[in-house]
């Protein structure tokens, strides 16, 4: 009997190194796109406004695109909100789109921000984490101006003034 149960716990030992081998392999080695950079295609994404209306960015194919990753636990991105509405202002009647994504903050918080700078570009929820894990990110905010042609012009991290918004949309809007 004590033959046959050193040999099941050496069976089990080899299975849990193959299986453990295996998930840390395909971690490390995950054929993935690397990180994002300008020229790159960014991820695709499906999420709710605060409407609840699924937007995903293929929906705004052939526009120029700003997508801002913001919270407003982030004295940056709080900052740059309503910078943002000026711009889009500014610029919507040129086909400029801006997505503004939440990093998982509750309904109320989000909502209460909303109306509080009153905002008019679409604010889009990601609950889980998927889009901003899909992204890349590492600090807040981040900001992907994204060509009519579909890839990335820039990537900017952390916030900027209302000068810089405005002259990365300009560019964005001339290309």
């Amino acid at each position: 009997m004590g033959k046959s149960r050193k040999m099941v716990q050496i069976v089990i030992l080899i299975a849990v190194l193959i299986i453990g081998g295996y998930a840390i392999g395909s971690t490390l080695f995950a054929a993935d796109k690397g990180p994002l950079k300008e020229g790159s295609e960014p991820p695709q994404f499906k999420l709710a406004d605060l409407d609840g209306n699924l937007k995903q960015l293929s929906d705004y194919e052939g526009k120029a695109v700003v997508v801002n990753f913001w919270g407003t636990f982030c004295p940056p991105c709080v900052k740059e909100m309503p910078e943002f509405e000026r711009q889009y202002q500014k610029w919507k009647d040129e086909g400029l789109v801006i997505l503004a994504i939440n990093l998982s903050e509750d309904t109320l918080t989000v909502n209460n921000f909303v109306r509080r700078f009153d905002l008019h570009y679409p604010i889009l929820r990601d609950v889980n984490r998927k889009t901003e894990r899909s992204y890349g990110l590492k600090s807040y905010p981040t900001t992907f101006f994204i060509k009519p042609d579909g890839s990335i012009m820039e990537i900017k991290v952390g916030g900027m003034t209302e000068a810089e918004i405005d002259e990365r949309i300009e560019r964005l809007l001339q290309l």
